[in-house]
């Protein structure tokens, strides 16, 4: 860490590794990196586990061609060794390792409280934990994820300017969101929370215009999902994008055609910004959707691939209710509350 890193970036290091991961005099923290992540990020966060008591240890691979189960054959097994003995793994690489046999095995050891980081940009992070009234946004998120799994069983609808249609019946939630992680599992970035469809109630048509299957990019042309239950087809794009896309479907689908729709998101941490070139701050941006495809990741298998496309400036209904007009969160009241109570953060 030198001199040079900015106020912010340091709250936001140590928001991610004292607020939200808590981590305590003695634990053993992995902090991964690959070639295309900054230094410099890597070094306030490390220096963040160090003030807390905590034992860092940072470790840089090039970068993974595939996330999850495919990335098997290009991890090592020092970072699988690792992984499984240390407290807390905080995960920089994109692709990510969470769906692989590494994350898999430390899941399994039952000590390891992983975060799906993956960011390269220590802009992105600083503003994604440092520019932002943490608290707040996280009591939101957290008030959010339990409005979701309350209207399980009720109908969703979802719109966008491009074009988008789709309606869906609420399933369960999958993945909780929590204050502070101090319990063995996964857990991912706050600032978007997920909604889980019942996988054959989803219908209608999807447009995206930034995707992330082998590599995340803006769309040269939007593409066109169309949904009847599953995933049935797909227009549009360039010609590149058509063909990786395809490729990519067909691998998450685990030979049943393109698979199935996993989850759906709404976007709201009050600085992201929509950089085109960081996936985890694009689908927190006010409105964002991302649309996570394939296999779910809970099944054998599912975290192999998971492809996943970005439908910005969403509209939401639950029922007769809306709860999202153009990107920006309109009720119920109580919510409304603390959604307004967000703020960025830039000093």
């Amino acid at each position: 860490m030198t001199s040079m890193t900015s106020p912010r970036l340091l709250r936001a290091a140590d928001n991610l590794v004292a607020e939200s991961f808590a981590v305590a005099p003695g634990e053993s923290v992995l902090i991964t990196g690959d070639y295309s992540t900054e230094m410099r990020l890597l070094d306030t966060v490390a220096g963040s586990v160090a003030r807390a008591g905590g034992m860092p240890l940072v470790a840089l691979a090039p970068t993974l061609p595939y996330q999850g189960g495919l990335s098997d054959p290009y991890v090592g097994d020092s970072l699988k060794a690792a992984a499984v003995e240390s407290d807390v793994w905080l995960d920089f690489c994109f692709p990510y390792h969470a769906g692989s046999g590494v994350h898999a095995a430390a899941m399994e050891r039952r000590r390891t409280r992983y975060c799906l980081l993956a960011l390269s940009s220590a802009e992105t992070f600083e503003r994604l934990y440092g520019c932002v009234d943490f608290a707040a946004m996280l009591e939101f998120n957290i008030a959010l994820a339990e409005y979701f799994d309350q209207a399980k069983g009720e109908a969703l609808r979802f719109t966008c300017p491009r074009g988008t249609e789709v309606s869906l019946k609420l399933d369960k939630m999958k993945l909780a969101r929590k204050g502070i992680c101090k319990d063995p599992g996964m857990y991912t970035v706050p600032g978007t929370q997920s909604f889980y469809p019942v996988m054959e109630s989803v219908t209608g048509r999807i447009v995206i215009q930034a995707l992330f299957d082998e590599y995340y990019r803006a769309l040269r042309e939007p593409i066109t999902i169309e949904a009847e239950g599953g995933i049935r087809g797909f227009t549009g794009g360039a010609t590149e994008d058509r063909i990786s896309f395809e490729r990519a479907l067909r691998r998450s689908g685990g030979g049943r055609g393109y698979g199935n729709f996993i989850h759906f998101t709404f976007g709201f941490h009050p600085a992201a910004m929509l950089t085109q070139r960081q996936f985890i701050e694009d689908i927190r941006v006010p409105g964002s959707n991302a649309i996570g495809m394939g296999l779910p990741w809970w099944e054998p298998g599912g975290g192999e691939n998971h492809p996943d496309g970005i439908v910005l400036d969403q509209s939401v209904w639950i029922g007769d209710s809306q709860i999202v007009d153009g990107g920006s969160f309109v009720g119920p009241e109580h919510l409304r509350t603390l959604y307004d109570a967000m703020s960025r953060r830039l000093d």
